[in-house]
């Protein structure tokens, strides 16, 4: 899964299938896609990882953190503390 495509071509941001989203780089486990909702933004928009582990995070500004693959590191775009569904939730 890529989260950096900016071209319109993201194909996972109107899929909402179940199952799991994984790293595209190693393939771990990052994403339930019962964590995943709508949202204006051109990429999916999840509001929690799987694992406690599934994702690092590094705080860029206040409120917003880059978000990496937790176990290869690979770039996943950014956490959005309380920008989520509903009160209280980030969007991944």
């Amino acid at each position: 899964m890529s989260f950096c495509s900016f071209s319109r071509g993201e194909i996972y941001k109107d899929h909402f299938k179940t199952g799991m989203y994984v790293c595209v780089k190693c393939g771990y486990e990052l994403f339930a896609s019962k964590s995943k909702y709508e949202h204006s933004s051109p990429w999916p928009a999840f509001t929690e990882p799987i694992h406690e582990n599934s994702v690092s995070k590094q705080e860029e500004r206040l409120g917003a953190y880059k978000v990496q693959c937790g176990k290869c590191g690979n770039g996943l775009g950014h956490e959005f503390v309380n920008d989520g569904p509903k009160r209280g939730l980030s969007r991944f």
